[in-house]
């Protein structure tokens, strides 16, 4: 009981970086900003943790490329469209659409060797693209009927998260802990971050005394790396397999958390989406033995149900 009380306490301080991060949106923030803040506020986390636990951060030509496959296929390719995709979407959409990355992992993990297909998988992986096109079609899914133009934003990210997801499930973690891999992958986010975000003018520096945009930035990178850690706590404790059903808890709470936050309202349309795509999700989800990897995605975590060898 204890666990399962944590699992959710986990999904829902999660699910809050989604509303936090459109409320960052509509003060001034923008894509490459956002990004190279979030990086910014996870090194600073995860520095002070890794230093404190005598670790040190592995520099040699294994670690760097896995650093840089993170960094960017998990938080600059993908960031940059979900965050562009957040200035038109709301903020539960968003969420519901992100809850997608362990279905498109699927075929992807399929296509490599690392994952089967099975008929309840390909019936979720269908079901999640009803969903989808539950949002995307309806006139009435969306406040406005022109926002529907932007999902396909999302669902890039959607490509991006699955794509890191597979990828590091490929390659292994090469012997990097799973906060080693996040200080890396946050580090490299930051400098190719920032010059992107000065050369699109999107670099919005925070002024004192500082205003809810500010405090929702700083608290959206927080409220991450402190419910990915209790999610690493979790895996050690219960299993990935156990762990990795907040990913309904995140987007159920994302959804929540968007309604009390921002004010959202939503279409039976998108309540529907919803529902399938839970489904959906429940067909694809991890075999019993079988985790799959949590890795920095946006300022975002992301689980997708791939076979990981944790020490390749």
């Amino acid at each position: 009981m204890a666990l399962l009380g944590a699992n959710l306490l986990v999904g829902a301080v999660w699910a809050l970086t989604f509303p936090l991060t459109k409320m960052a949106i509509v003060g001034g923030y923008r894509n490459f900003g956002i990004i190279f803040w979030s990086a910014v506020i996870s090194v600073i986390f995860l520095g002070v943790t890794v230093f404190f636990t005598t670790r040190r951060l592995p520099l040699g030509a294994s670690g760097l490329w896995r650093y840089a496959f993170v960094g960017l296929s998990g938080t600059i390719l993908p960031s940059a469209a979900s965050f562009t995709a957040a200035e038109y979407l709301p903020a539960g959409v968003i969420s519901v659409c992100m809850s997608l990355i362990p279905l498109a992992a699927l075929p992807m993990a399929v296509a490599l060797g690392i994952d089967r297909p099975t008929l309840p998988r390909i019936a979720g992986i269908s079901l999640g693209l009803a969903g989808v096109l539950l949002i995307a079609l309806p006139e009435t899914s969306l406040p406005k009927p022109d926002m529907a133009v932007f999902i396909p934003l999302a669902l890039v990210a959607v490509f991006f998260y699955s794509l890191e997801a597979v990828g590091l499930g490929r390659m292994g973690r090469g012997g990097l802990d799973p906060l080693q891999l996040l200080l890396g992958a946050s580090i490299l986010s930051a400098i190719l971050a920032l010059p992107l975000a000065a050369a699109t003018g999107t670099l919005a520096m925070p002024k004192a005394p500082l205003d809810s945009s500010d405090v929702a930035l700083v608290l959206s990178g927080g409220v991450n790396v402190i419910a990915y850690a209790g999610y690493v706590w979790l895996v050690g404790r219960a299993g990935a397999v156990f762990a990795a059903q907040s990913a309904y808890i995140v987007t159920g709470f994302g959804v929540l958390w968007s309604m009390l936050l921002l004010r959202e309202v939503y279409s039976l349309w998108v309540w529907a989406a919803m529902a399938l795509i839970f489904l959906g999700l429940f067909l694809v989800q991890p075999r019993p033995g079988k985790g799959g990897p949590l890795v920095l995605a946006g300022g975002q975590a992301t689980l997708a149900p791939v076979t990981t060898p944790e020490e390749r």
